[in-house]
């Protein structure tokens, strides 16, 4: 027997049964980019903002749907530089896609798209668009371990692929 049903379904999100196994998919696409942006002067780009499925203030690397804008045809890269400049404030020079892959296969059919972005210039500052409430964070590539774990031991979540973000970057060095 199989079959996908949609279980619910919100203005974002939906649930789907697919032969008993339940997992969410949003309703525009299922790709988001997650920015690598790295400084002139060798700082790592994050974002800090409250996530209420965390209830926590949670450090994470600059993102966002591709074609949340109603432009379904937006494209990768295009929503990396988006993206960046939203939250962020900085303009980059180049945007490379470095790897994707799911980002939670047992919950969802999301596909992150990892981009690299250099070159960057400071356009405004930042913050995020609507109501997101996002602080920029510029830190040094050598001390961003120490720096991710001081915010970690104040409460603070850390998404996993601010690592995956400071892997790459540190690797091209």
């Amino acid at each position: 027997m199989s079959g996908k049903r949609v279980l619910a379904e919100g203005k974002y999100l939906r649930l789907i049964d697919d032969n008993s196994w339940e997992y969410v998919e949003r309703r525009v696409g299922t790709n988001v980019v997650g920015v690598m942006a790295k400084t002139n002067d060798e700082k790592i780009v994050l974002v800090e903002q409250y996530r209420a499925s965390m209830h926590a203030q949670v450090i994470e690397l600059p993102s966002g749907l591709v074609g949340d804008e109603d432009d379904h045809n937006e494209s990768i890269l295009k929503a990396a530089e988006r993206e960046l400049l939203e939250e962020t404030g900085y303009a980059a020079r180049e945007f490379r896609k470095v790897i994707e892959g799911p980002s939670s296969t047992g919950l969802t059919n999301e596909v992150v798209n990892f981009i690299m972005a250099t070159g960057l210039e400071k356009k405004n500052g930042g913050g995020g668009v609507g109501n997101e409430k996002i602080t920029v964070h510029e830190v040094p590539i050598a001390e961003a371990d120490a720096w991710l774990r001081k915010k970690s031991e104040s409460g603070l979540c850390i998404d996993p692929r601010v690592y995956i973000g400071l892997y790459f970057l540190k690797s091209q060095q």
